[in-house]
């Protein structure tokens, strides 16, 4: 069999260049990986791939556990592992996945954190944020977006006459998501100003050298007036996309628009703001039923 390091290297290629994941996906299942290849040499020396049965994967699983890791570590773990089994049945190196039919752990589907429609509209309230973080406070909610997916953007991905923006999402898919007319014109506010100061193409957003700003460089411009707004609760730029799917379905919205707007690969994905609502929902209930 070839080294562990040889194999490791092929299927991460493979990753890369065939499903497209990102550098950060693609990092994390290097460390997975490796710590199987490592867990094999150490309790079973001799083993290979091919060797690899329901006995061994149900003694890994307890070897993670013991770890006293957080449940969605072990689940991602074991997933990297999963994977990497399949592209070796696909490879035609071993001739079927051991995970068939093993029953693996689930990560437990936590509600997702949101904002209330009253605290989007103090946060966009303040006063003094500047333009360039308000054109991205606007993007995340009225497009329900990712981080990256917002320093990804070029100017021309934003369509003024159809209302539209084209992102990049993960796995390098390309969706066209609505935008309405306040953002918009908060965005071409935005990149009037800042013509002439730009040195990263036709990079959307900039930070002070005129450079692409990374999405390090976002999280940290919009933590700010996180900050400053005072929620009672731990905001992220991803509460925004949460905030979007919430209220959307608040409102009416059915779940499949929702669905294509996020860019979800699956329903059940989406299917977890329904949870939200229906929170909402009982407490609206709890507190206007005379009899609740």
């Amino acid at each position: 069999m070839e080294r562990a390091s040889v194999i490791t290297e092929k299927y991460l290629q493979y990753l890369r260049a065939e499903r497209n994941y990102s550098f950060h996906t693609v990092r994390a299942y290097r460390v997975d990986i490796t710590e199987f290849f490592s867990f094999l040499a150490q309790r079973y020396p001799a083993a290979k791939l091919t060797d690899c049965d329901r006995l061994i994967l149900r003694d890994y699983f307890v070897f993670l556990q013991e770890r006293r890791l957080k449940r969605s570590s072990v689940v991602r773990k074991i997933a990297a592992v999963r994977s990497l089994f399949k592209y070796q049945v696909q490879e035609g190196v071993v001739s079927a996945n051991p995970f068939r039919h093993l029953a693996t752990p689930k990560t437990d589907k936590k509600i997702p954190v949101f904002l209330s429609e009253e605290e989007i509209r103090s946060l966009f309230a303040l006063p003094e944020i500047l333009l360039r973080d308000r054109a991205m406070l606007e993007l995340l909610y009225c497009g329900g977006i990712r981080i990256e997916e917002l320093v990804g953007l070029t100017i021309p991905d934003i369509d003024f006459i159809s209302g539209t923006m084209r992102v990049w999402g993960k796995g390098n898919k390309e969706r066209v998501v609505p935008v309405g007319d306040q953002c918009l014109g908060v965005v071409r506010e935005y990149i009037a100003g800042r013509r002439g100061k730009s040195s990263g193409g036709a990079a959307l957003f900039i930070n002070k050298s005129g450079e692409r700003i990374s999405v390090r460089g976002a999280r940290k411009a919009l933590h700010r007036w996180f900050a400053i707004a005072q929620f009672n609760k731990k905001v992220s730029p991803h509460t925004l996309r949460h905030s979007f799917a919430t209220h959307l379905l608040d409102r009416g919205c059915d779940l499949r628009s929702v669905q294509e707007m996020l860019g979800h690969k699956s329903l059940a994905t989406t299917q977890i703001y329904t949870h939200v609502t229906a929170a909402s929902l009982k407490k609206v209930y709890d507190k206007a039923h005379p009899r609740a």
